[in-house]
């Protein structure tokens, strides 16, 4: 296979892996897109042929069950066929549990935050409707409803307020949870309030601004660091990027690193170099936002 033969199979690549993108990124604002026609009345929703909205369908629950983790491995297929080794194919297969474990802790991670977001509306809400007059359990059930509720455990804290059961008790069981914890403030707010008659709106005013003052201060971290990790993806992409110019180039890259001696010892030398450094640039990431 010659070199114009290879730049052009990798830039069609290329090509499809960007439309790939472009449909997933475009499929995540369907729904959104359905509702607001919906919701405005603006005409009918369905278009095309007979059957297009269930094939539809299944092609977005497709994309939703393939897992990004499982791109490496096709990367790996696509770059073994080009390269005729089967290196590539060992790097993807090695690559999933990384790319799956790094998946589930941005889930995880968003999960929190929801649930933290949930915790301030819902101090937010309770505090307006004890100050509207409402005795606490009963204004809990009211907030609860109102905020959207604010997790799993929401249940046991709502059967405990509806019956006369021990809040305080079934507040700090659900605080366990992760992004949760402010409901340890509450239930210390809620015992303080009904077992002494302090002020629980006042005390509520007050978690709920200590904790978006948290949550401000997390984001504001968060988007102080965003420089950092896209510097560190910017120069973990370089390598990739030279593989590029050296196929157009009318260099063969590929087959020098996985077909010569000297090209498989500069790619391990390389690839650990970059493990190395992707792990120190995120390690210094994650202590500055555990600080």
């Amino acid at each position: 296979m010659g070199a114009s033969s290879v730049g052009s199979l990798l830039t069609g690549a290329v090509v499809l892996c960007a439309g790939v993108a472009v449909w997933l990124a475009g499929g995540r604002r369907a729904g959104a897109r359905r509702a607001r026609l919906l919701l405005a009345g603006g005409g009918v929703v369905g278009t095309g042929p007979p059957g297009w909205d269930r094939a539809r369908r299944e092609l977005h629950r497709l994309r939703d069950r393939l897992a990004a983790e499982w791109w490496a491995p096709a990367a790996g297929l696509l770059l073994a066929a080009l390269s005729a080794s089967v290196l590539p194919v060992v790097a993807g297969a090695a690559a999933v549990p990384v790319l799956r474990r790094a998946r589930r802790a941005r889930t995880a991670r968003r999960a929190r935050e929801r649930r933290a977001d949930a915790v301030i509306a819902l101090c937010g809400a309770l505090a307006g409707e004890v100050r509207a007059g409402r005795q606490p359990g009963e204004a809990l059930l009211c907030a609860a409803r109102d905020s959207g509720g604010f997790g799993a455990a929401e249940a046991a804290v709502l059967a405990a307020a509806r019956f006369g059961g021990d809040v305080p008790g079934a507040l700090a069981a659900a605080a366990r949870r992760p992004g949760a914890e402010g409901l340890r403030g509450l239930a210390a707010c809620w015992r303080v309030a009904v077992d002494q008659g302090a002020g629980l709106a006042a005390g509520l005013d007050r978690l709920e601004a200590a904790l978006r003052a948290d949550r401000d201060q997390r984001c504001d971290l968060r988007a102080q660091l965003a420089g950092a990790r896209a510097t560190a993806v910017m120069l973990a992409g370089l390598p990739v990027l030279g593989l590029l110019l050296g196929t157009a180039m009318g260099a063969d890259p590929l087959h020098v690193l996985l077909h010569t001696g000297a090209g498989l010892g500069c790619l391990v030398v390389g690839g650990v170099l970059e493990g190395a450094g992707l792990w120190w640039a995120s390690g210094i990431v994650r202590r500055a936002e555990a600080a």
